[in-house]
C-alpha cells in the first residue's frame, strides 16, 4: 500500500457530528489517509490561524464538508481560502442528501467513499 495521505477537514462547527462520521468511516475501512482535526470552539485568534495554516501546509489535500452552515462559517471559509493559497487540492462533499449548497469556486460532490478515495488517490 502507498504512503498514507494527510487530509485536512474543513467544516462549520455546527457540523462537528458529520466530521465525526467522516472520521469513523475512515477508521472502519482501509482508509488511505490520515485525518487532521483542528476544530476549535473558542474565538479565532492569530495564533489559531497560524496553527491551522501550518496544518493545511503539511496536508496533502483538504476535504470540505459542505451544507447551508458553510455559507456563514467564517472559519471554514478561511480554511478553504488558505488551502487554495497553498495550492492544495480541495474536495467539497455534501453533508446531507437534501442540501446541495454551492460554494463558489469549490467542486462539490456527493458524500461516498469511492468519491473520497478517488480524491485521495489523486493527491
Amino acid at each position: 500500500m502507498a504512503d498514507k495521505k494527510i487530509v485536512f477537514v474543513a467544516f462549520a462547527i455546527e457540523d462537528e457530528r458529520q466530521r465525526d462520521f467522516l472520521k469513523g468511516q475512515s477508521l472502519h475501512t482501509a482508509s488511505p489517509f490520515e485525518y487532521v482535526d483542528m476544530s476549535v470552539k473558542e474565538p479565532y485568534d492569530s495564533g489559531w490561524q497560524e496553527r491551522v495554516r501550518t496544518r493545511i501546509r503539511r496536508s496533502d489535500g483538504v476535504i470540505a464538508l459542505v451544507n447551508k452552515n458553510s455559507l456563514t462559517s467564517s472559519g471554514q471559509k478561511l480554511e478553504i481560502a488558505w488551502a487554495k493559497e497553498e495550492n492544495k487540492k480541495v474536495l467539497g462533499i455534501w453533508v446531507y442528501q437534501d442540501d446541495r449548497t454551492n460554494l463558489v469556486g469549490l467542486n462539490t460532490e456527493v458524500w461516498a467513499w469511492p468519491t473520497i478515495a478517488r480524491f485521495i488517490d489523486s493527491l
